[in-house]
């Protein structure tokens, strides 16, 4: 077991608001004051002074009739206001709307952020009936072919660091992984079973800088309808025609072949 490195500073104000907007992450209906304290093992008082400061600032807010705490779309609007992000979402909107209308099926953009895939981009098909992955939703690494395809195209130490961090999922050899990431990148995209839902078959391409490594996966999680006219090889071509306007917008090379 890796023993944790000591803290060389601390800010205690800091980590106590840092540690409220966490646990607001992973609570869909909120959290009342008292639950907040004793989840996080503080006392009401140094919480509810945190509360304000962070209602305040606008990072969360108060619902009225059950008076708990939600996250605001603050922290999301300000993740996209990092340059590589707002580049890619303004560059990516239209191009992935055509692509949606197109074939037919929605579309999504995730990016790597804190060791797991964050979807920065998301546009709905036009069909009644859709599968599409909610903006701003985080997925494990490893059960996302996009955050599988971004790896594939990492250098070793990026790679062997992330294996590091990362756990592999139950059943999951490093030898077998390194072996898929490995036919991945000489693919150039990844067509596969998702992991998290059945009957849904993941097109997942990736957005190469000049660097040569992916910061972004293009991916359609295809389903089949009655009467559907576009084919899954045909979806696969166009989502890996969108993925190299992309790439070629942030000066990369030919991240992908047919």
């Amino acid at each position: 077991m890796t023993e944790a490195k000591p803290q060389k500073y601390t800010a205690p104000a800091l980590e106590k608001g840092l540690d409220i907007l966490e646990r607001l992450c992973s609570a869909d209906a909120g959290l009342s004051l008292s639950e907040i304290a004793r989840d996080l093992g503080r006392s009401v008082s140094e919480i509810f002074r945190m509360l304000v400061v962070l209602q305040q600032r606008g990072y969360i807010a108060q619902d009225p009739g059950s008076e708990k705490y939600v996250l605001t779309t603050l922290m999301f609007e300000l993740a996209h206001r990092t340059p590589l992000i707002r580049r890619l979402t303004v560059s990516a909107a239209p191009l992935m709307r055509d692509l949606a209308h197109r074939i037919n099926q929605s579309v999504h953009l995730g990016v790597i952020s804190d060791d797991a895939v964050l979807i920065v981009g998301q546009v709905d098909s036009p069909a009644r009936h859709v599968m599409s992955v909610r903006l701003g939703t985080r997925v494990d690494l490893w059960r996302a072919s996009s955050g599988r395809v971004m790896m594939a195209y990492q250098d070793e130490a990026g790679l062997a660091e992330m294996l590091r961090r990362v756990p592999l999922p139950a059943g999951v050899e490093e030898g077998r992984l390194r072996t898929d990431l490995a036919e991945i990148r000489h693919r150039g995209h990844e067509v596969v079973d998702s992991f998290v839902i059945k009957g849904v078959i993941n097109i997942s391409v990736p957005i190469i800088d000049h660097t040569g490594q992916a910061v972004a996966a293009l991916t359609v999680p295809h389903i089949e309808r009655f009467g559907e006219t576009v084919t899954l090889a045909d979806c696969c071509l166009q989502a890996i025609e969108i993925a190299g306007k992309l790439t070629r917008s942030l000066g990369g090379g030919v991240a992908v072949r047919d």
